[in-house]
């Protein structure tokens, strides 16, 4: 099914768009998900009731999230607007809002006695987390050229919502930096030798950047140790490290500690974040380096600190 030349349609308009290779998949999914549940129809053939009840079971029969099925929907709104090109007027479904919810954050004490019980380049990728304030995508994908290890600055190409920007750089941190440099360039030189030594870079970059493909500045710092087929362009490539590795030792790390709460990749994160705001740090600084682009993203971690109450005293300490 994924090979139909249906679905190849649908991907090659994805990549036109410039949509990234993880919506691709998911859309893909969803899309796929959609024909098999109405007994393999072609989307042309259906429309609001067909998409109802494909909705309504995500909803009542897999109990999916708000965001899965808000998902689940722009995938849909997706295949009808561009490649059957026909609106879907009357959806008795719209958007599903999110619950709001204040996110978890670990002390201090926690986020080192986590990062403590992990070994190898997995607690250095936990220390960018929480040293920089990175989402586990922006860690692996960095690339030996966006650490500048003088200046101690990040370079973070290409965020969340396209945008980049620069976070602090733990001076701590230089020696497994410079430790894990030298590791790559070893494998990098390796694969050279045996004729091989691309990295995975975008399409776009590709055509801009022809000869940075071979580049050591140009490979990730957290390379695959296998290597594979470019999605896009077909050539053999490193890429960089899957994040399931790294959740499996966090999960590890969590239970060693002793920790009780919910503690995700994304967690050291929010904990970079308040650990900035309660040491004296301006928002807008920390909404800088976040990347956000609303300061009232920014502000949740306010809520956290519980700084809106400083000032209101309980009636039990009266």
């Amino acid at each position: 099914m994924s090979s139909s030349p249906f679905l190849e349609s649908v991907r090659a308009e994805l990549r036109t768009r410039r949509y990234s290779l993880r919506t691709e998949k998911v859309y893909l999914m969803w899309i796929k998900g959609f024909i098999l549940f109405n007994d393999k129809q072609h989307p042309a053939e259906m429309g609001r009731l067909e998409i109802e009840r494909f909705l309504s079971h995500l909803a009542i029969n897999r109990q999916v999230s708000a965001a899965t099925q808000n998902q689940a929907l722009c995938a849909i709104i997706f295949l009808y607007k561009y490649i059957i090109k026909k609106d879907i007027n009357g959806l008795n479904y719209s958007f599903t809002k999110r619950e709001k919810s204040v996110p978890t954050v670990l002390t201090h004490q926690e986020a080192k006695a986590i990062i403590s019980h992990m070994t190898g380049i997995h607690r250095l990728i936990a220390s960018l987390l929480y040293g920089c304030g990175l989402r586990i995508n922006e860690a692996l994908s960095l690339r030996v050229k966006d650490l500048n290890l003088e200046n101690h600055t990040v370079y973070i190409f290409r965020g969340k919502g396209r945008k980049d920007r620069y976070s602090l750089l733990p001076k701590s941190l230089t020696p497994s930096l410079r430790k894990q440099i030298d590791t790559v360039k070893i494998m990098h030189e390796r694969d050279l030798a045996q004729g091989y030594g691309l990295t995975s870079l975008p399409p776009s970059l590709i055509r801009k950047y022809a000869n940075a493909v071979k580049d050591f500045s140009w490979q990730y710092l957290f390379p695959s140790t296998t290597k594979c087929k470019h999605p896009y362009d077909g050539y053999i490539c490193r890429h960089h490290l899957h994040e399931s590795a790294f959740r499996k030792q966090l999960r590890k790390a969590v239970l060693a500690a002793n920790i009780t709460k919910r503690v995700k990749a994304h967690t050291f994160r929010h904990s970079f974040a308040t650990q900035l705001l309660q040491n004296g740090s301006d928002i807008r600084t920390v909404q800088e380096l976040l990347g956000h682009s609303d300061l009232r993203t920014t502000e949740i971690y306010t809520h956290v600190l519980g700084t809106r109450f400083n000032h209101t005293i309980s009636p039990i300490d009266l």
